[in-house]
């Protein structure tokens, strides 16, 4: 995770765009000034950063299904539920589902574990719209690639 640059999802693990699902890693830095004041003694992953990963990651799934010609924006996180607490240096492992799509809005389902343990999960819903910029098609371009975006996936 790059904290500072806003980017929490480390890389790609799965993408199967039949399926309608994507599972990503992160790994939470073992030290970072966040952890500084939340909580002194007893540092947490701030549950609001573990919601932008499962939106990051359901974000990266609903380019890949809309082939990159549309971006999603975070509209609506609804049933959020924080199950335990991420601490620094863990593995995070997020999977998100499509549940729905239409109307230029989709709707995902994503869930945070650390091995086996469920962390949080929440139903996340994205307006879709075309790139407001070339500039930011051209920055999502280079970072699908930082983080293993299988591009053939969206050119078959």
């Amino acid at each position: 995770m790059q904290l500072d640059y806003f980017q929490l999802i480390d890389r790609i693990v799965d993408l199967d765009l039949d399926e309608k699902k994507i599972t990503v890693e992160a790994q939470v830095p073992a030290a970072h000034t966040i952890f500084e004041g939340h909580f002194p003694g007893f540092p947490i992953m701030p549950g609001v950063l573990l919601t932008e990963a499962m939106a990051q990651s359901s974000g990266w799934l609903l380019l890949g299904l809309l082939k990159f010609e549309r971006m999603p924006f975070l509209a609506i996180v609804k049933e959020a539920k924080m199950r335990g607490y991420v601490s620094p240096g863990q593995l995070l492992t997020i999977d998100a589902k499509l549940e729905h799509e239409g109307s230029g809005f989709a709707v995902t389902k994503a869930k945070i574990r650390v091995g086996k343990e469920l962390k949080c999960s929440a139903e996340l819903t994205f307006g879709l719209a075309p790139f407001p910029d070339p500039a930011l098609r051209v920055h999502m371009d280079a970072k699908a690639h930082e983080i293993g975006f299988p591009l053939q996936a969206i050119t078959q």
